[in-house]
């Protein structure tokens, strides 16, 4: 994924037209980069996608994607995503990948803060990211 969405945010892979699209800066709509550059004035080197008729930017770290922020065509901010280690979820996410996901391996975590300033975590599980609450509890596949 490397997308995160961890978009929610960053970033999931689905079937269909809901797959997140690279897309260029000249793309995104005026409404957007500015929304980004006033509430995020040190993001740098920053990659666009589209996924779910959003726009999303990913920026920092290593995969360029260690922040990611969704906002809709007019502007308005849907959701922050920051990348964490694994280890930082809550034990409760690993016995909930380990109990349905037969132990899958996740491959990437998110802090993910929405419009209303709720936080959740997510975690990439077979391509899907899932959305857990701050204890750990699962909520729903995004």
């Amino acid at each position: 994924m490397k997308k995160i969405i961890l978009s929610a945010f960053v970033l999931a892979t689905l079937a269909g037209s809901a797959m997140a699209q690279d897309i260029k800066a000249k793309d995104v709509p005026a409404a957007v980069k500015e929304t980004l550059t006033k509430k995020y004035p040190n993001a740098t080197k920053v990659s666009w996608e589209k996924e779910k008729g959003n726009y999303e930017a990913n920026w920092g770290g290593k995969s360029g994607e260690d922040t990611s922020v969704q906002f809709t065509p007019a502007g308005a901010f849907v959701e922050e995503v920051n990348a964490i280690p694994v280890s930082q979820l809550p034990a409760a996410v690993s016995a909930y990948v380990k109990t349905n996901y037969n132990g899958a391996k996740i491959k990437e975590a998110g802090k993910v803060t929405d419009a209303a300033g709720n936080h959740f975590f997510e975690s990439e599980i077979k391509g899907k990211d899932l959305l857990f609450d701050e204890s750990g509890k699962f909520l729903k596949i995004d």
